[in-house]
């Protein structure tokens, strides 16, 4: 995932260790949801492995509500973990006024954005990647075998962990700076969208005037590998109050979306 220069940030450089789930404020009051939306919310993410697959064009697979609640509120408690401790989540600049917009955790190989490189450990800490946990390769396996898209299997070795504010956005680019063989091979992207919608935009060329946009809400699963391993893909908006009430009444996430990003080097 290669990100150009064309995002001006607004808010304050955020120290590694941001917590995407902090604890509630002493006498804070919940709302919580009306029993409908709750009984609802538990038949749509009561059975994972979702049924609902979509072919968007070749080599691109949508699994439309894949994650069920159980499984989102175990992805976002070992983000969090993980997220909090060395390595974890920072907002990656390329000076003193240019800011990523989001949060960023790389697991088990460091992604440097400003370079477009891998390594072991972070250059401006010195921290290392912690690794990518057991149950997020189990999802990650069940979900390409879901997909039917004929790709590669993969065990990724490479897990970029994004968290976008409700303002936050991602320009289009290509995931390209993986190894030759991993592109040549067209080794698959898998993405967990988790948390409050986004207009994801695709496209063949960065300069299209009109890329095509898909909803991903959460509990949403994108595959792209193949013919379309090397589309130019981002995130145009973040849709405020979308997540799950479940969800964020489990696990305090906060307003936004998390998104994770698993790849073979």
């Amino acid at each position: 995932m290669r990100v150009g220069k064309l995002s001006i940030g607004d808010d304050k450089p955020a120290a590694a260790g941001f917590d995407i789930c902090p604890p509630k404020q002493a006498g804070s009051v919940v709302l919580k949801p009306p029993l409908l939306l709750k009984n609802r919310e538990k038949r749509q993410s009561s059975n994972s492995r979702s049924n609902v697959v979509v072919s968007l064009r070749p080599g691109m697979v949508f699994l439309k509500g894949y994650l069920s609640l159980s499984d989102q509120e175990m992805i976002v408690k070992r983000c969090r973990e993980l997220g909090v401790g060395s390595g974890g989540f920072y907002q990656h600049g390329y000076g003193e006024d240019t800011k990523m917009h989001l949060k960023m955790m790389c697991l088990e190989k460091n992604w440097d954005p400003q370079f477009g490189q891998y390594g072991d450990r972070r250059p401006f800490d010195g921290a290392k990647p912690p690794q990518i946990p057991p149950e997020f390769h189990s999802h990650v396996h069940s979900a390409l075998k879901d997909s039917n898209a004929l790709l590669p299997s993969i065990s990724p070795d490479i897990c970029i962990v994004n968290f976008y504010s409700e303002t936050g956005r991602l320009g289009l680019h290509q995931d390209k700076d993986e190894s030759p063989d991993s592109l040549r091979l067209g080794l698959p992207v898998i993405s967990f969208s988790i948390g409050d919608s986004a207009d994801f935009l695709y496209a063949d060329h960065r300069d299209l005037d009109q890329p095509k946009k898909l909803l991903l809400q959460s509990g949403d699963v994108l595959i792209f590998g193949g013919p379309s391993r090397n589309l130019f893909h981002g995130v145009a908006s973040i849709h405020p109050n979308t997540a799950p009430n479940l969800l964020l009444q489990h696990t305090n996430l906060c307003p936004g979306r998390l998104n994770l990003t698993f790849r073979r080097y």
